[in-house]
């Protein structure tokens, strides 16, 4: 099993892949392709559950999907988005993330946020609990960014980027910013960056796998392109199958 350490050593040498997960059998087949990490995303919530955000999305949830993915993976590194809330302080912080761990089955967590979150990030890591961090577009602000929209203060999230890794993160996605300042934050940290519609000139690319997969097109954003249009194949066999049953009937 890969570790948080290995993912370091990854930076410079090859992309990082990383895709969502949210239950077993996805799992298994994210890990029988070699993904470095599977990313259990609060996303999950507009994914699975059909909420219109990520906000109503509670712990308890998280942890349900993250023991279900854990049960399939076998060499991949699992990390648990930790949801809206879940780390107002440092103390719900640890607490939660340590939920992860011990419940979930995960290997580290992700929690969103720039310098502001940076004694929430050093709190968890200091707690034996490694952390991805999540600058640019963090979704869980949507209600105060007025939407998902594109962020180009180049000069605070480089002060984002460089607080979070202060803090002990491991590793750093960065959601929906300029290719050109997402490339000068890649070059100006020392742990790996995992763009997220930032362009291609990070460390690596995370991705919902249903976005990918074409399996939730109304969901999907500009910046992904589908490797297939699984609804629609489907759509057709259920389709086939209705009108099977129907026929013999």
């Amino acid at each position: 099993m890969q570790t948080v350490q290995d993912i370091k050593k990854l930076k410079g040498r090859r992309k990082i892949s990383v895709l969502t997960a949210y239950d077993y059998w996805t799992s298994i087949i994210l890990d029988e392709i070699g993904v470095d990490l599977v990313l259990v995303g609060d996303s999950l919530g507009m994914v699975m559950l059909g909420y219109k955000n990520t906000l109503p999305v509670s712990m308890d949830e998280m942890i349900h999907h993250t023991k279900a993915v854990a049960r399939g993976t076998k060499n991949a590194i699992i990390v648990g988005d930790m949801p809206f809330i879940s780390d107002i302080s440092a103390r719900d912080a640890v607490i939660n993330a340590g939920r992860f761990i011990k419940e979930g089955g995960a290997g580290a967590v992700k929690i969103e946020g720039g310098e502001k979150f940076k004694e929430i990030v050093k709190a968890v890591v200091d707690n034996g609990i490694p952390v991805m961090g999540h600058i640019g577009l963090t979704p869980q602000d949507v209600l105060v960014l007025g939407g998902y929209k594109r962020q180009d203060d180049r000069q605070r999230l480089l002060d984002d980027a460089l607080s979070i890794q202060e803090a002990g993160a491991f590793s750093l996605v960065i959601e929906c910013v300029p290719e050109e300042i997402a490339a000068e934050i890649t070059e100006k940290v020392n742990v790996p960056t995992i763009s997220c519609g930032s362009g291609n000139r990070c460390d690596g690319q995370v991705a919902v796998m249903h976005d990918v997969l074409g399996l939730c097109p109304q969901l999907t954003p500009k910046f992904i392109k589908p490797h297939a249009e699984i609804k629609n194949n489907i759509v057709n066999a259920l389709t086939k199958w209705k009108n099977d049953i129907s026929k013999k009937s």
